[in-house]
């Protein structure tokens, strides 16, 4: 396997996943700021030009986060990222995809690319304060989530990585965490799997 990535971005996650599993994977970077996701080398692995994108060993390409993260669960079985039973299943996805697609997506991209949702330089601040809004909120429904847990669905899923990488932004750009979730970016921090890839990406 081999995950194309970028430091520091939403793909963290899914490299915490690979270590997770510890079977050999390949790793090559992305320069998102000199546009490489735009250039010919990248675009013919991934006309989407996005990370992450994971190389699977038939030759086929995955992209898309909760797609990449369900098939490393399900094609590693004993890795253990995706509990047995229906409900918490499909909790896990359900908290994995609120991530990526709300506290990501529509807040934190918000932040960091206000020029996303609006051409005029004059609303780029309204435009981030909306952002950190919906960060804010995001944090209180994954906070009601997680409750006294220690793990998004009670043991380590697919879902905590998700989680993993918005609260890394979070403390990145100085948004405070519900205790909770505080605690949460702290046990994952501790786990091996993450100071390797902390390390590894050079963001530890």
């Amino acid at each position: 396997m081999k995950l194309y990535y970028a430091p520091g971005v939403c793909s963290i996650g899914i490299h915490v996943l690979l270590e997770e599993i510890g079977k050999p994977y390949e790793l090559e970077a992305i320069n998102l700021r000199e546009g490489a996701q735009y250039k010919p080398e990248y675009t013919a692995v991934n006309p989407k030009s996005k990370v992450p994108a994971l190389l699977r060993d038939d030759g086929t390409l995955q992209t898309e986060y909760p797609a990449i993260a369900y098939w490393l669960a399900r094609t590693n079985p004993f890795s253990n990222l995706l509990p047995d039973n229906i409900d918490l299943q499909a909790r896990a996805l359900e908290i994995m995809d609120y991530c990526v697609a709300t506290v990501h997506m529509q807040g934190f991209t918000r932040i960091f690319r206000p020029g996303n949702f609006s051409p005029d330089p004059a609303q780029e601040e309204a435009v981030k304060a909306r952002g950190k809004e919906i960060v804010q909120k995001g944090f209180e429904s994954l906070s009601a989530s997680l409750g006294d847990k220690q793990y998004a669905v009670g043991n380590f899923s697919i879902a905590d990585s998700a989680m993993f990488y918005v609260e890394f932004w979070a403390a990145r750009v100085g948004i405070p965490l519900p205790a909770n979730l505080a605690a949460h970016f702290d046990r994952m921090k501790a786990r091996p799997a993450v100071q390797r890839t902390l390390q590894q990406e050079g963001v530890a």
